[in-house]
């Protein structure tokens, strides 16, 4: 009767469409907005894009399916739904909200970041296309001591108060509107680098692909970018699908996500690579293309500097739709295993993850010597263990125990609610879940480990 009166208690959105924007949210993060364009510029353009479309639908759909079946099966969030199934599995939640926690803490530093280039963009900073210049603003703000912590405190603290709401008032509601505004300012920056002189040589090598390219490293690179792009591995589809009613469909949902996290990547492919060719510039310029190469692209189109403002609000909006993703995680756990209040667990919550953002902030600059893996200070050894380590060893885990522990009957009568949908893929989906994901993602969990060690064949 406890676990009843639970359930009915607990939250839920308020719509589909809120859920699908709150979940897209969470996956359009600057993985999208910055990673992409320069994945994509260092593994044969369209070469690279064909084939994390292939992967997209075998392991991305796979697997939001599997979260959002898992969290809403148990209307738990990710520790006590692998709880509530088979007690001894509750660890596999319990990386995923660590990595929430990790994630978040060095996110949260690069959403400082952010805030900091859109007022610059703001004040006109901008305005020069000198390499050397712009590298040299990059640098001089990230390293410095102070700086960067104020806007971390800045973009913890918007994040706070949007999940701080809950659901229906907090995350859901902010999502309707930041979600329509990223994808709006997505497309006028879009339509206005498809004009530039040259820009078709970026669409051609963005989009045509040259299949001479394709080889075992672009593969696990596309198999990477779909995995973590998606906030697969660390909880959050599953706190998601927690809140979902029952029904609601659960198939519509899982294509959804995938489709509109992939159309802001293509996007901003579209709206980056056709400027960079147009203007000469490298697009495996790595994550300086936003920060370093497209401020001097900005400044030498008319209205450059409208342009860039509106450029860093949308990478500003995409990441603190994606923080407010990774709060909730350990946000909603603390509030069902611990019963704590939203508010209590949220300021508390937040205050640690500000704290920890503080010593990864200080590991680019004045704390550059300290390492605490080989040659990774505090911000890459959170990068590191929380992105090559927890999140794919989430996802491994999250496939088998939904295949042979929940079992594909269970989960596909919870998809289907009941089977009062149609899902004439389901004998498919079950393959895919027990052997092709999780093998799939084995695969770039042990190369990422290899590369990371210098460890080759």
């Amino acid at each position: 009767m406890a676990n009843l009166q639970e359930k009915k208690q607990r939250e839920q959105w308020g719509s589909r469409l809120g859920f699908v924007l709150a979940a897209s949210g969470s996956a359009i993060g600057l993985g999208n907005l910055w990673k992409f364009p320069y994945m994509a510029g260092e593994n044969g353009g369209g070469a690279f894009v064909l084939i994390y479309l292939v992967l997209l639908v075998i392991v991305g759909f796979t697997l939001m399916l599997a979260e959002l079946t898992l969290g809403r099966y148990t209307q738990l969030n990710a520790i006590g739904a692998y709880k509530k199934v088979r007690e001894k599995w509750a660890w596999v939640g319990a990386l995923g909200v660590l990595a929430g926690f990790m994630i978040l803490a060095f996110y949260s530093v690069v959403g400082g970041w952010v805030i900091n280039y859109v007022f610059k963009a703001v004040t006109g900073a901008f305005n020069t296309t000198d390499m050397g210049v712009l590298g040299g603003m990059f640098g001089s703000m990230i390293t410095n001591p102070i700086e960067p912590l104020i806007f971390h405190a800045i973009f913890m603290a918007l994040t706070l108060g949007i999940v701080i709401g809950g659901v229906k008032n907090g995350i859901e509601k902010y999502a309707k509107i930041l979600m329509p505004a990223l994808f709006i300012m997505l497309l006028i920056i879009m339509v206005r680098s498809l004009t530039l002189p040259g820009a078709m040589e970026g669409v051609r090598f963005f989009l045509a692909p040259d299949f001479s390219k394709i080889t075992g490293a672009v593969v696990l690179a596309a198999l990477g970018q779909v995995f973590f792009s998606l906030s697969l591995g660390m909880g959050c589809m599953i706190t998601y699908g927690s809140y979902i009613s029952k029904d609601e469909d659960l198939l519509q949902s899982s294509l959804a996500v995938p489709l509109l996290d992939t159309g802001a990547a293509l996007i901003a492919g579209l709206a980056i690579l056709p400027a960079v060719f147009a203007f000469g510039f490298d697009p495996a310029g790595g994550p300086g293309l936003v920060f370093i190469t497209l401020p001097a692209v900005f400044s030498q189109l008319p209205l450059g500097g409208l342009f860039g403002v509106a450029f860093f609000i949308l990478v500003l909006f995409a990441a603190l739709t994606s923080a407010i993703s990774l709060l909730e995680v350990v946000v909603a756990y603390v509030v069902d295993e611990w019963k704590w209040t939203r508010k209590k667990a949220t300021f508390i919550i937040a205050g640690i993850i500000f704290a920890l953002g503080v010593p990864a902030s200080l590991s680019i600059g004045p704390w550059s010597e300290f390492h605490i893996l080989p040659g990774k200070g505090v911000f890459d050894t959170l990068d590191f263990v929380a992105s090559q380590i927890l999140l794919p060893v989430g996802g491994i885990l999250l496939s088998i125990f939904l295949g042979w522990v929940l079992g594909m009957d269970n989960a596909i009568k919870e998809a289907t609610n009941d089977g009062k949908l149609r899902f004439p893929l389901a004998g498919t989906w079950s393959i895919l879940i027990k052997y092709v994901a999780p093998i799939a993602i084995t695969v770039v969990f042990v190369k990422g480990l290899l590369d990371a060690f210098g460890i080759t064949f």
